[in-house]
């Protein structure tokens, strides 16, 4: 007879990325800080490891916060992380909501001013 190849299994993805809810959210947010006039620009690093949304109040900077996503942390901390510009984890948690409430209650004082 013939030889039996085995199916390859995919068991990382080439490449983590966000899905279409989860960069509406994060796009909802950075146009707000822009019309608030906080931040500027912005940049997504889509890679092995994790997918990285980076918010920068000048395109020459360091980002002011960097979203990522992790999956490799899923069962951990949680895979979604909300980092500073010195790169200290502000927020670490499972879902996306709650990491992204200290940008929003940022936001809310911006517009109160």
């Amino acid at each position: 007879m013939g030889v039996v190849t085995p199916f390859p299994l995919a068991s990382q993805p080439s490449q983590i990325g966000f899905d279409r809810i989860e960069l509406n959210r994060i796009l909802d947010l950075y146009g707000r800080m822009v019309a608030a006039g906080h931040w500027r620009d912005y940049a997504i690093e889509l890679g092995r490891e994790a997918a990285i949304f980076a918010a920068f109040r000048r395109s020459a900077e360091r980002p002011e916060f960097r979203i990522e996503k992790r999956p490799s942390l899923r069962n951990r901390q949680g895979m979604w992380a909300l980092v500073g510009e010195a790169g200290q984890i502000v927020k670490r948690g499972h879902e996306l909501g709650p990491v992204l409430a200290p940008v929003e209650r940022r936001l809310m004082k911006l517009v109160e001013d």
